[in-house]
């Protein structure tokens, strides 16, 4: 892995009241790979986002982007300047805004962007990727499916012109058909556009064939970690998040 990796928690803790959400987590994103984390729901793979995005102060430990901290106990970047440096979140249950455009949705993500050329190429790269939106372009957000929604999500976040996407839980009640197309696009934005992911999924199998590498977590711990590859051929993995 790189010497100095794009993203990195060192030890993190985190706490909701009394109750310790991550316990001493580590982990590593490597500049444009796919970095899974799985688990259940409680197993702190959301908490992980949180503390990466600064939406929660961790409690012990560092949070390094590109080598630079940004949140420990002792400072806590806030999650606007954060966009400013490229990191772009897609959060669970997608947060289209319903009563505005598809158009307009998408240009919220470019708000702390002033180049209006490439503003412009982002917005037709977006439309490129998923068609479905250009089709629909001028429609209200709360028109459309939930596959759609996460569509507009998705590009919303990639018009941030992000060099780190945080994705949480994007196949969560989408079609089949959707997941796929979702899935294809992901390995696009990694592969063509450079941009490295950290892909939070229950759908493990997805997961696992996106990534390169993959972190299990468990109450709040690393319990397994590993190619992505190796990873779905684990027997505890197998048993417990694949289903055989």
């Amino acid at each position: 892995m790189n010497a100095i990796p794009h993203l990195e928690l060192a030890g993190v803790s985190l706490r909701y009241g009394e109750v310790r959400a991550l316990e001493k987590v580590s982990l590593r994103a490597p500049t444009g790979q796919i970095i899974a984390l799985i688990g259940a729901n409680g197993a702190g793979k959301s908490s992980s986002l949180r503390a990466i995005t600064g939406l929660r102060k961790v409690a012990e430990g560092e949070v390094r982007l590109e080598g630079r901290i940004i949140n420990s106990p002792q400072k806590q970047e806030p999650a606007h300047a954060l966009v400013r440096q490229g990191v772009a979140m897609v959060p669970e249950g997608r947060h289209v805004f319903p009563y505005m455009s598809i158009r307009d949705n998408l240009l919220m993500g470019a708000y702390t962007r002033s180049d209006k050329g490439g503003i412009a190429a982002d917005l037709e790269r977006v439309c490129e990727r998923f068609p479905r939106l250009k089709e629909r372009f001028y429609q209200q957000g709360s028109s459309l499916s939930g596959g759609e929604q996460q569509m507009v999500a998705i590009g919303r976040a990639l018009m941030a012109s992000p060099k780190l996407l945080l994705l949480d839980e994007p196949s969560l009640g989408i079609a089949p058909q959707i997941i796929r197309l979702i899935g294809r696009s992901l390995l696009e934005i990694n592969r063509k556009d450079g941009i490295t992911v950290i892909l939070v999924e229950q759908n493990s199998r997805m997961a696992l064939a996106l990534s390169s590498y993959a972190y299990v977590l468990e109450t709040g711990n690393v319990a397994l970690e590993g190619p992505s590859k190796e990873l779905m051929t684990n027997e505890h993995v197998k048993r417990l998040y694949l289903g055989g």
